[in-house]
């Protein structure tokens, strides 16, 4: 017997083919403010001295927080299933190929 609380707890999300492909990212900028986290989505690449940011997400802090949650557990499942996620040393180099400007 199935309880009627779990027919009604049931959310029907709809995926669109267009966002089922996915947008690249390699690059995230989080900045927030007393009522809401932003999260730009950027892609950089080689060569190229301007980035767009491809995605914003806006969320409030206790989705936020939700998010920071389920990232962690997800991360933690994959690193025990793949292997420790390598973190590259040091900061990101910001100029992904292209000449370094020199005085």
């Amino acid at each position: 017997m199935q309880d009627k609380n779990s027919t009604t707890n049931q959310l029907n999300i709809e995926l669109s083919d267009e966002v089922a492909e996915g947008t690249y990212s390699n690059l995230a900028i989080i900045t927030h403010s007393p009522s809401e986290f932003v999260i730009d989505f950027i892609k950089m690449m080689p060569g190229v001295p301007k980035a767009k940011v491809k995605s914003r997400i806006i969320l409030t802090p206790q989705h936020a927080k939700r998010l920071y949650k389920a990232l962690k557990d997800n991360v933690s499942r994959y690193e025990g299933t793949h292997g420790e996620i390598k973190d590259p040393e040091g900061d990101m180099p910001f100029n992904m190929g292209t000449p370094t400007a020199q005085a």
